[in-house]
C-alpha cells in the first residue's frame, strides 16, 4: 500500500522538533544529501556563479576526530550549539559530523579553536 503525500505531511506535522531533526539526519545519511545544500539554488543561477569567485563568508564547522578527551569535546559541542547532553554526545559519537552550519568566519574560527582546545580535530568548510 502506497503512502500519500498528505499522510506524510500529517505525520511530520505531529512530530516534535527533536524527531524532525532525527528525520532530517536519517534522510541525509540514507540519500547522501545535506539539508544545507537545498538553500543554495534559491540564490539564482547567475548569482551562484559570481559568488564562487568572491571570498567565502559562511563556514560549516565539522568535527573531524574526537581525540582522547571525549567529555571535554562534548562540553565544547554543547557550548557551541546549545544542544542537550544526549544530542551533543550523539553528535560527538558520530564524528566526523557537521557541528554547526552557516557560521560567520570569526565565530567559526572561535568555535574551531574551542573544539581543538578540548582535544578534538575540527575543520572549516
Amino acid at each position: 500500500m502506497a503512502i500519500s503525500k498528505d499522510d506524510i505531511l500529517n505525520a511530520v506535522s505531529e512530530m516534535s522538533v527533536m524527531d524532525l531533526n532525527e528525520l532530517v539526519k536519517a534522510f541525509e545519511e540514507k540519500f547522501g544529501v545535506s539539508a544545507a545544500a537545498m538553500a543554495a539554488p534559491a540564490a539564482g543561477g547567475a548569482a551562484a556563479g559570481g559568488a564562487a569567485a568572491e571570498e567565502q563568508t559562511e563556514f560549516n564547522l565539522v568535527l573531524a576526530d574526537v581525540g582522547a578527551n571525549k567529555v571535554g569535546v562534548i562540553k565544547a559541542v554543547r557550548e557551541i550549539t546549545g544542544l542537550g547532553l544526549k544530542e551533543a554526545k550523539d553528535l560527538v559519537d558520530g564524528a566526523p559530523k557537521t557541528v554547526k552550519e552557516a557560521m560567520a568566519k570569526a565565530d567559526a574560527e572561535a568555535a574551531k579553536k574551542k573544539l581543538e582546545e578540548a582535544g578534538a580535530k575540527a575543520e572549516l568548510k
